[in-house]
């Protein structure tokens, strides 16, 4: 008579194989009967999601746009801030990308310009909005970490708007003194960009006294 191999459960439990066919509960071991009943009721101090027992379940819901914040070509008041620093962040990217590709040499004009052109017109795809105890945030590489259990909403009119702002900011301040900003580091490309009195991130404005955080990686 062939003696069946032993099998190890997923939590250590040892005991002969069954047999094949149906299994009756009467004909399982009794520590394999216990075992399988406590990973189908989470007994142990947690449910099979993590959850402790009893726990109601938590669902996040999606940041609720008003119809100005749907529909509006440009970016809300209150995430301009938020904005500006994301531009600032993908233009000290990208050109120094394209300094690094030529030994950290200053670029030409045409070159430094073509990088802002493709800096702003890029897809803008990994921002989006979170919300957090209320208040809606811009949220993407070079931004401060949000709550990772809020729900973030990409694409829709955000990636434009993106460009859009990009686009009027370096025309505003021109190509070369955004690139001369940008060599004297990149605390000086966002003061130019993004504060002063007329800053998005200026005192007193919508997202202007958000401390830094550790930025998210980068695209």
């Amino acid at each position: 008579m062939q003696v069946p191999q032993a099998r190890i459960s997923a939590r250590g439990y040892i005991g002969p194989a069954l047999p094949p066919g149906p299994i009756a509960p009467q004909r399982m071991q009794p520590a394999l009967l216990g075992l399988l009943l406590s990973l189908l009721t989470g007994a142990g101090g947690e449910g099979m999601c993590g959850d402790p027992p009893g726990a109601p379940s938590r669902s996040i819901p999606a940041p609720r746009l008003s119809a100005e914040e749907r529909l509006s070509p440009h970016m809300p008041e209150s995430l301009r801030c938020d904005a500006c620093r994301a531009i600032a962040f993908q233009i000290e990217e990208q050109l120094s990308r394209a300094e690094g590709k030529v030994g950290k040499k200053v670029l030409s004009e045409s070159d430094y310009m073509e990088v802002l052109e493709r800096s702003c017109s890029q897809g803008w795809e990994s921002y989006g909005v979170q919300e957090l105890d209320g208040e809606k945030r811009l949220a993407g590489p070079g931004l401060p970490v949000q709550e990772p259990m809020s729900v973030m909403v990409t694409g829709g009119p955000w990636p434009g708007r993106l460009s859009k702002m990009c686009h009027g900011a370096v025309g505003q301040r021109g190509e070369a003194q955004v690139y001369g900003a940008h060599r004297r580091g990149p605390a000086a490309l966002r003061e130019l960009l993004c504060h002063g009195d007329k800053g998005p991130c200026a005192g007193g404005k919508a997202g202007g006294a958000a401390p830094p955080k550790a930025p998210q990686n980068e695209l």
